[in-house]
């Protein structure tokens, strides 16, 4: 039986963490005292406030009394925490001195488990509005669209070669050796949000150009040699070639290029399409070119796809959803 300590002593393992605490703080040239002082005015930690939950459930703020424009609302913050997570994966996995398989196969699996709950959500939102409600809102969000996300541009210039993100007939004529400027100005998306009859720039890319280029730009700058695909080139050859890992780096390319912006191309084919003609999407854009990924064949990794799969970059998907030939 345990005999209970006076109230004034300290038990053996209260007094380790104290001499633990005083080698801390005295190597920063810090007086503990003062710390513990601090320590017995400060309040117990809750859940609430250390998720700033309060904060958390006032962010919806509709522009309609649409009531399922909140919807919309919190399924996008939603995917946008989700990319948080993913980007968080991708500052550790560029910050490896001395990559190892059994990491990388570890952090990818985590990216590609973050994009596989945002694609099987992705249903929750699109039954989850009533199709003429969304069809009402909708028209409060111009020139707002998702296209607009800076984390997912981030995520693909954490993934791979920004060479691999150039607009594909532009990458062929810029070649590899291409500059880094260069490639940056001819990167994909910039063709993206363009008005269909003339070419010129929608205000959707506009405004996101005007708000993140500076940002982007720096970002590619610090993944150019700390991208996953550069990081994966630094293991041993066999490590590089060792099925776990390889399998992880098909199931990213799949899930950021192919699945997902196919989900949101599904859910622009039910409540945008109508015969004869479609709607437009919010940003003016053409979205029945921009989405399909046999239009855009972003792939981060052709390395790892035979030439057939290339070719048919997510054409069964398309074909599937819209009775294609």
């Amino acid at each position: 039986m345990n005999t209970p300590l006076p109230p004034d002593e300290f038990s053996p393992a209260v007094l380790e963490q104290l001499r633990r605490l005083q080698q801390k703080y005295a190597a920063d040239g810090q007086d503990l005292a003062g710390y513990l002082e601090g320590l017995y005015y400060a309040d117990y930690v809750n859940y609430w406030d250390y998720i700033e939950l309060d904060t958390l459930l006032s962010l919806q703020r509709p522009l309609t009394k649409i009531p399922d424009e909140r919807i919309f609302i919190i399924y996008h913050q939603i995917t946008e925490l989700y990319f948080k997570l993913c980007l968080c994966e991708y500052e550790q996995i560029g910050d490896l001195k001395e990559p190892t398989l059994q990491e990388l196969v570890l952090r990818t699996g985590r990216i590609n488990r973050y994009f596989e709950n945002l694609i099987n959500s992705f249903e929750v939102m699109v039954d989850g509005m009533e199709k003429a409600q969304f069809l009402k809102f909708r028209m409060s969000l111009m020139p707002a669209s998702g296209f607009q996300s800076a984390q997912y541009r981030m995520i693909e210039l954490a993934s791979t070669s920004l060479y691999n993100l150039a607009d594909k007939e532009k990458r062929r004529l810029l070649g590899e050796a291409a500059a880094h400027d260069d490639l940056m100005g001819c990167i994909y998306w910039k063709a993206g949000a363009t008005i269909e009859e003339t070419g010129a720039k929608a205000l959707t890319l506009l405004q996101f150009e005007e708000k993140y280029t500076d940002t982007l730009h720096e970002h590619a700058r610090r993944f150019q040699n700390r991208n996953l695909w550069s990081v994966v080139q630094r293991l041993p050859e066999e490590d590089q070639q060792h099925p776990r890992l390889l399998r992880q780096l098909r199931q990213l390319d799949v899930n950021v290029n192919v699945n997902w912006p196919l989900m949101h191309f599904k859910s622009a084919v039910r409540y945008l399409e109508r015969d004869p003609t479609a709607l437009a999407a919010t940003g003016g854009t053409n979205w029945k070119k921009y989405l399909p990924p046999k239009f855009q064949k972003r792939i981060f990794y052709p390395q790892v796809w035979t030439e057939q799969e290339l070719e048919d970059w997510g054409k069964a998907w398309v074909e599937s959803v819209m009775g294609e030939g």
